[in-house]
Parts: C-alpha cells; sequence; structure tokens
C-alpha cells in the first residue's frame, strides 16, 4: 500500500497506476481515521467494486466548532496503516492540514480564509441545529478530496445519513463525476452504531449507550405496525414519546442528555406531523443526537449520533 501525504503525490500516483480512468475504476473511502469495521465494510465493498480503492485520513478541523473535541479526537494512524493494509487498499492518503487549506484554517470561521462549500437547504436541519458549521466543513473537504483523488466512487455510511444527503446534492449540482454509495449502519452485536467516538467511553457506558438503538426501534417497530391502507396515522408526537420513554431511566440518572429526535421525510429531511406506513421503498429517517455521560469519568460526555431508515 502507498502512503502519500500531498496532492502532487497522489496526482503522480494516479497518473502512473491508473492512466486512463475510462478503463480502470477507483473507488473511495473518505475517513477521519480511528477505523472499526464500519470502515473496513465501506473497503472490502469497493474492493470488490473496483479495480483500486483509495482511502484518505484526515481530522478535518472545518468541520469542528472551536467547543468542540478537535485536539481530543482520537488519532491512530499506525494501527490504520496495519488494518488498510489488510484489507488490501492500493493507495493511503494522509495529508496535513496545510496540504488541505493552504492559507490556514482557524476554527473561528469569521477569520477563515479560502474557498469553502455551502450547501443550503439540507444542512441547517438536524445536525446543523446543534453544529451550524459542520456541513460547510464537510462539503468543503470532500470537494477538495473528490478534486484530489478523482474516483469514480465515493462509499459513506448510513450511520452519517444527513452527510451523505447534503453531499448528494453537492455532487449532483455541482455536476461532479463521482457517484456516491450509502452502506447500511455496521452494528455491534447489542446494536450500538460503531463510532470512531465509542472509543471515549467504559464499557459500562457503551453497554447503555446501546439504548440509543434501542428507543429509535421502539418507533419503527410502531410505525411498521401500521396498515398498508393508509388508514391508520401516528403523531411525530406519539412516536417521540415512545422513544423518550426507552430511554427515561437514563436521562434521570443523567446518563442521556437528548439533543434532538427527527422523523423526517428521506431526502428532504424535512420533519413530519404525521406518519403512515411506509411504501415503495424508503419513506422515513427516524434519527437522533444524544450526549451520554460516561459513568467512569463524568465530566465526558460523548455525543452519539444513530438512525434507521424505513
Amino acid at each position: 500500500m502507498k502512503v502519500l501525504h500531498t496532492v502532487k503525490e497522489v496526482v503522480e500516483w494516479r497518473t502512473k497506476e491508473i492512466g486512463d480512468r475510462r478503463k480502470i475504476s477507483v473507488g473511495f473511502v473518505p475517513t477521519m481515521g480511528c477505523l472499526h469495521q464500519g470502515h473496513a465494510t465501506l473497503i472490502k465493498t469497493s474492493k470488490q467494486e473496483n479495480d483500486f480503492t483509495v482511502v484518505s485520513i484526515f481530522v478535518n478541523p472545518s468541520q469542528f466548532a472551536p467547543t468542540e473535541d478537535l485536539d481530543q479526537y482520537p488519532r491512530t494512524l499506525p494501527e490504520d496503516i496495519k488494518l488498510l493494509e489488510s484489507l488490501g487498499v492500493d493507495m493511503l492518503f494522509a495529508p496535513t492540514a496545510k496540504v488541505m487549506y493552504p492559507q490556514g484554517i482557524p476554527l473561528d470561521v469569521t477569520v477563515q480564509r479560502g474557498p469553502f462549500v455551502s450547501v443550503l437547504g439540507v444542512s441547517e436541519m438536524l445536525e446543523g441545529t446543534t453544529r451550524p458549521n459542520f456541513f460547510r466543513g464537510v462539503a468543503t473537504v470532500v470537494t477538495k478530496l473528490l478534486n484530489i483523488v478523482l474516483p469514480d466512487i465515493a462509499y459513506f455510511g448510513q450511520k452519517d445519513i444527513q452527510q451523505f444527503t447534503v453531499l448528494q446534492v453537492m455532487v449532483n449540482e455541482l455536476f461532479m463525476n463521482t457517484k456516491l454509495k450509502m452502506m447500511p449502519i455496521v452494528r455491534g452485536e447489542n446494536g450500538l452504531a460503531l463510532s470512531s467516538r465509542n472509543k471515549y467511553l467504559s464499557q459500562e457506558s457503551l453497554e447503555i449507550a446501546t439504548n440509543i438503538y434501542k428507543g429509535l426501534n421502539e418507533a419503527k417497530l410502531q410505525i411498521e405496525s401500521l396498515n398498508n391502507d393508509g388508514g391508520e396515522i401516528k403523531s411525530r408526537d406519539e412516536l417521540v414519546q415512545l422513544v423518550l420513554n426507552k430511554w427515561k431511566p437514563f436521562i434521570d440518572l443523567n446518563d442521556f442528555k437528548v439533543d434532538y429526535i427527527s422523523i423526517a421525510n428521506w431526502g428532504t429531511l424535512t420533519e413530519v406531523t404525521e406518519v403512515k406506513a411506509p411504501k415503495d421503498g424508503f419513506q422515513y429517517i427516524i434519527s437522533c443526537a444524544v450526549y451520554v455521560t460516561d459513568r467512569v469519568d463524568k465530566s465526558r460526555k460523548v455525543r452519539l449520533i444513530d438512525n434507521i431508515v424505513l
């Protein structure tokens, strides 16, 4: 596996190894490192579907607010390289912030300089409410990475479903020549969605965090029980209360602090007030963000997201 750190090196690699891109396909998995089996699933799919597979590892400063955990975000590059080599990845692009942002990248957006990408209409709700500049940072860095790597297909996980929606709009409406593919959430045996941020939590709190998914699943089961003739309707408030009832013991003990619970239309991410039985494929996204307080280190509060699509 080639490990490259500059744009010039990536361009030279592409020219030497790939040449005519009409005959050779490149799959791309952009990551922030601290890789887990969710990332491995994306990589394995890329390996199956493409001639070459490229992974990037870059902890992107522009998607962190000044109050967030940029400095504490887990960085495990040596272990990540071993995993990527075992999976047969062809090239790892691991740039520095200076490479990706030549003018520098202070966390205060008012003093940032250079080009940035905003995708209006699908960035402002859900994650965008709590983290107002998050998707601006994501869209900007993914645009840069796609321009550098020039992949045919880029792979993303469903756990970050709003991110995928934002990037899909960006790719479509900026006429980028890369197809995006979303892969299902990879979960542990207990249902917890795999995430790099899970490493922040003690084992006891990881067990408690499995109830995030269990709460969302209460609403999913209720929606799936509706008659397909469209006659039965559930209100959003009823479904949200089902989730909260499942989480109540953990909220009362200060294990959970709810950021948001959303029941939205697939594609537009707009909130619904009433829910009917889903038809013709994906229709609803039940999603949430929850701050989990670690029981061993109560000063540590980890924000976890999850969703179910039905």
